[in-house]
């Protein structure tokens, strides 16, 4: 089994590839959904964001108030560290949970799609890290397209994560995505045919 971690920085098409190895044939574990399932009600992780950051972070029905958590670990970098300590060993277990069932499954090429890689993981773990990029004025462009976020949110999110440039020193693959879909598909196309070659 080829495990593969498909990483780039928000804006820069990588869920979009991400569909395009699932629909060529690979597993994809979304680490999104893996952060999204360890906010679920009645979730250890939730209950320890509570403790950390005030019940008034749960709303009523006993789901998360993501955009008050965001406004609140976007201003305060120590805030953020401590999110991720609660959620991003949860993620980790479930994620190694999730390589172990498909490798006993036999699946060829895994892809885990991990937007914070080089920030919070380790790009050692896998035998190839394949990255999504794009300038950031294209990046910021499609953000402000799909995401009714204020401007300093969105520069805050921008720039909590890794500048792309170091990113692809470290990376086997990068894909570049500031074309149309038809130049990304492309694009993702060689990598995917590189990866099932290794695979």
């Amino acid at each position: 089994m080829l495990s593969v971690a498909l990483t780039g920085n928000i804006g820069a098409g990588k869920s979009t590839v991400a569909e395009l190895f699932r629909r060529w044939g690979a597993t994809i574990i979304d680490a999104d959904q893996l952060v999204r399932e360890a906010q679920t009600p009645g979730h250890p992780a939730l209950q320890q964001v509570a403790g950390r950051f005030g019940r008034q972070m749960i709303r009523p029905d006993g789901t998360l108030d993501r955009a008050k958590l965001r406004a609140v670990v976007l201003a305060d970098p120590e805030a953020l560290e401590a999110l991720n300590s609660i959620i991003h060993p949860e993620v980790h277990r479930r994620r190694r949970e999730l390589l172990a069932e498909a490798r006993a499954r036999g699946d060829r090429i895994v892809v885990s799609d991990i937007p914070l890689l080089f920030e919070a993981a380790d790009p050692s773990e896998f035998d190839a890290v394949v990255l999504v990029d794009a300038p950031e004025s294209v990046r910021r462009e499609r953000l402000l397209q799909s995401r009714p976020l204020p401007a300093h949110e969105l520069d805050r999110l921008i720039s909590a994560q890794i500048p792309s440039a170091s990113k692809r020193l470290r990376s086997d693959y990068v894909i570049d995505n500031e074309g149309d879909h038809e130049a990304l598909e492309r694009s993702a196309g060689s990598v995917w045919k590189a990866l099932l070659a290794r695979a």
